[in-house]
Order: structure tokens, then sequence, then C-alpha cells
């Protein structure tokens, strides 16, 4: 048997009280979700040119990028907001070169605000993919940027240029047609001010040398004053100056260029001195892991005043493996220098010289400093008109204290050497390639 409740009058009131309780509540869930709702932005998609970097022998490819926008619906003015640039396919793939390996791929990029108002929003993903093999798609992080909102009204998000660093060298990406908006913020008015904020600009791979303008010659330069010379009584220890020496290195992936900060000691021995090149400062980040026992360091230090020629010395190998990502720290060089000359003597730093995983990498100074300058007296064999090696021998000559010849301006040798070798080349090539430095001794 069946039973029904009888509705009393008095249900009415209840019922409508519960009824507009019920409405309150989901009017204030709506007003909420409006304030602090993301707007998913559908999928925008724009025609792309991607040139590789320079050296590599690849031609630019013309592709489809496709990439979502996150941005808050409503603010006001003087909120900063957050906006994530989600790539759901790059425009270029992995050319058929080299597997790259986790973690060793890095996008930035440039979204545009406008409406409301103007500004160039520097976009930065985190060095996050899976290893991605050779002609495999490009699997790109997520970007992330902020934006403090100025004036009031409607402001528009689209898609602008982007960049992929994959193991030190860039891809630079440029829309070539009209790219539709990604996402649009309805901005109130609030507290700040209306008038529009200065545009933000594109930060990718800043390098601290790019402003350098390199010289002819590699000549030291006569205005560094001597640090200590040997003509002080029974002294043997000998403290060069740290100096700035910016460098252009060419390696099978293209040139680079970063400065290093270079001290060069001496210990005297007899007529002959024991030197110590020392690396201040890390010039490179590694792009990826490195073995143990896998990369070697040489220099080729420069002869002046007196004396010509160069004094090479080297460095032991990497003791421990190198985590992506982390500083490569030049170790401490040493050689012997035997002088050629009496008199006064300078030495600066020269060339650099990287070998790694079957390849070699050259980096020439720009422009040189003095930075140890001695009172010499000629020994028998000594490095006037040649190079000294580390065991004092004669090699080679080198006019006017210039640097000695090591083939390095053969870019298309190096070109050749990076495509033929495969792998190991292009990852070497590409450890080498200098960035600027983290930690200092």
């Amino acid at each position: 048997m069946s039973m029904r409740r009888r509705v009393t009058p008095a249900d009415g009131p209840r019922r409508a009280g519960a009824a507009a309780a019920a409405l309150v509540l989901a009017g204030a869930g709506v007003v909420l979700g409006l304030a602090a709702g993301p707007a998913q932005a559908a999928e925008v998609s724009f025609a792309t040119r991607c040139v590789p970097p320079a050296g590599v022998g690849l031609d630019p490819v013309n592709g489809t990028t496709k990439v979502e926008i996150t941005a808050p619906a409503t603010a006001k003015v003087g909120d900063e907001i957050d906006v994530v640039w989600k790539f759901t396919q790059a425009a270029s793939k992995n050319p058929n070169i080299i597997d790259l390996p986790a973690n060793s791929v890095q996008p930035t990029g440039t979204l545009k605000a406008a409406g409301a108002q103007t500004a160039d929003i520097a976009m930065t993903g985190p060095r996050e993919n899976p290893a991605i093999p050779k002609g495999g798609d490009m699997v790109l992080s997520d970007m992330k940027g902020t934006l403090k909102l100025t004036a009031a009204g409607e402001l528009t998000l689209t898609p602008g240029p982007y960049t992929v660093n994959a193991m030190g060298t860039n891809t630079v990406c440029t829309p070539t047609e009209t790219v539709p908006k990604g996402a649009t913020v309805t901005v109130a008015a609030g507290e700040g001010t209306s008038t529009p904020t200065p545009t933000e600009t594109e930060t990718q791979s800043p390098d601290p040398t790019d402003s350098a303008t390199p010289t002819d010659s590699a000549t030291p330069t006569d205005t560094a004053s001597p640090t200590s010379t040997a003509s002080d009584d029974g002294q043997t220890d000998f403290t060069g100056k740290a100096v700035d020496i910016p460098y252009t290195c060419q390696s099978p992936l293209g040139e680079k260029k970063a400065t290093s900060t270079i001290q060069i000691n001496a210990k005297k021995s007899g007529g002959s001195y024991g030197l110590t090149v020392q690396f201040k400062n890390s010039p490179m980040d590694s792009p990826a892991d490195i073995p143990a026992d896998s990369v070697k360091p040489s220099m080729d230090v420069v002869l002046g005043g007196d004396d010509k020629g160069s004094v090479h010395v080297e460095g032991p190998t990497n003791s421990e493996a190198i985590k992506s990502g982390d500083p490569i720290e030049i170790p401490d060089m040493t050689g012997t220098y035997k002088p050629g000359a009496t008199g006064e003597s300078t030495l600066s730093p020269g060339v650099l010289t990287i070998e790694a995983l079957g390849t070699t990498t050259t980096c020439k100074p720009d422009k040189t400093q003095v930075s140890l300058t001695l009172t010499t007296k000629e020994q028998e064999g000594g490095a006037s008109g040649g190079s000294s090696s580390s065991g004092g021998s004669s090699s080679g000559t080198s006019t006017s204290g210039g640097l000695a010849a090591t083939g390095a301006d053969d870019h298309a040798a190096l070109k050749a050497l990076g495509l033929v070798a495969g792998t190991a080349v292009l990852l070497g090539g590409a450890v080498f390639t200098f960035m600027p430095g983290r930690r200092t001794r």
C-alpha cells in the first residue's frame, strides 16, 4: 500500500525558501566561475618557417604550428596574470642527423598582447622532453609567462615567433601568415593605471659577448701592466693577472661567442718556467650527459715582447661524468716555457682547443691581453721564432707573436666532419658550443 505525503500550505514557503537559497548559491557559483575560471582557448594553427642553426647544412623548413593559449577569462587592472603556451604540434621535426636525448630541448617564444594594452610577453619552457629519435616529431614543453595589466578593456593574446634550443643550438621559427588570436581576457577597471606597460622583449640565449667587436688580430695588447718579473731576487713563483678574453668558437654545429676569465701563472725552475693556465669561470653548460674521461682541453699561450711563438699547455680529461645542464669546468692546463730571448717576455691566452667524443672544437680569441710578463734569459732550443710544447721542443712557426695555425678556418671541413661522423661528432660539437657560465672557481 503506497502512502503519499500530504502537502500542507506551510510547505509552499519552505520550498520557495529552499529554491531561493539554491538559486543564490548557484548564482554565486556562476559569479565565482566568471571571476576565476581560466579561458581554455581553442587550438590555434598557423604556417611557420623554421631556420636551423648555421653550419649544419640544413635548409629552412616550412610547416604548421599548433598551440593552445591558456589565460584567465577575467581580471582587473593591477593584476599580474599567468599565461601558458602549450604546443600540440611543432612546425619542424628532428632532422635525420642525431637522436636527441631526454631533457635536451628547450623552447622560448613571444606571445603578443594587443587591445587594451600592447606588450610582447616573454615565454619560456623547461628543458623537459622525452628522447626524440632522428626524424621524430619534436616534443616541446609548455611555455609560461606573466603580464601585469595596466588598462581596462578586451585584451587579446596571439602566438608569435618561437625558438627551439636543442643541445646548445637554436632553430628559430617565425609565423608566415597572420596568426589568429589564442585567448581573450576581459580586464575590468581597478587599481593601477591605464597607461600601457613598456613592451617586454623576448630573451633567448643571452650572450654577454655579442656586443664585443672582434679585432683583426689576436696580438697581445701592450696596455696590460706586468704583474711580476723574474728579476726579483730569489723569486720563483709568479702570479699573472686575470684577464677577460672574448672567444669565437667553431664547431661542427656552427659558430658561437663567449668570454672567459683566464689567468696565467709561472714557476721558475732553472732557466725555464712551468706554466699553469686557469679558467676562473665555466664558459659552457653541457646540453647532454657526458661520460668521464671524454673531454680534454689544451691551449697555445701566445708569447710577445722580446720573445715570439707560443707555448702549448694541456689539461687532464674530466675525471667524473658531467650531467646535462651542469657547467663544464675547464681544468688547470700546464706546460713548460723555455725562453727563446733575453728581455721582457709577455704571455697571453691564445687558441683554446677542446677534444671530445671524436671531434675537435677550436676557439680563437677575438682579442687577447697580457696576463703575465717575465724577465727572461734565452735558453738553448728556446721558444723564439717557434712554438714550445710542454716538453720544450720547437714545433712550427708563428710570426709577430701571433697565433699558431690550427686549421679551424676550414669551415667546410668542420661541417663535413659533423655531418659524416654522425651522432658522436654532433654531440661533441654541441657540447662545446659556448654558453654563459654559471659557476666561478
